[in-house]
């Protein structure tokens, strides 16, 4: 499945999340949403990229923006992925992979020679009608939450 480019409808959604509740991109409706989707809790990238986002929550607030994260760990990781690190974040559960691979992220990759299939780390802006107004593909962790918010509040 081909990923949504700039300017098309981001594809729905309906997960759990943290905390044992729910989210759906239709609970957005009306506002920003960064959608920030990564491979897994707890490890170095990803908890990096977690924290960057969650110290920057004040500034996204406060621009009307909002942020939520997805990976296919479960709910439950999710939580302690949280409390251990101290994020402010939300997290979607993607276990299905079936909004990873709508947003075409779930691709696969190749570590020494093995081919998988993982997260292609990614970040939508989606705006307040629901349509993809920038992609950021294959991200590099540092520094890239501050180019989020530097791209929402231009």
């Amino acid at each position: 499945m081909t990923a949504p480019a700039e300017g098309m409808k981001a594809p729905q959604f309906s997960l759990h999340r943290d905390g044992g509740e729910s989210v759906a991109l239709s609970d957005y409706s009306g506002r920003k949403l960064v959608l920030f989707f990564y491979p897994k809790d707890d490890t170095s990238g990803c908890t990096a990229e977690a924290i960057a986002f969650s110290q920057l929550q004040d500034k996204f607030d406060a621009a009307g923006v909002a942020i939520l994260g997805m990976s296919p760990d479960s709910p439950k990781k999710h939580d302690k992925f949280i409390a251990k690190h101290e994020l402010t974040v939300p997290l979607a559960s993607d276990e299905e992979k079936t909004t990873l691979e709508a947003y075409g992220v779930w691709v696969e990759k190749s570590m020494y020679g093995r081919k998988y299939m993982g997260v292609e780390r990614s970040t939508f802006l989606i705006d307040e009608a629901g349509k993809i107004e920038k992609a950021w593909r294959k991200v590099k962790v540092p520094g890239h939450a501050e180019a989020v918010l530097e791209a929402v509040t231009a």
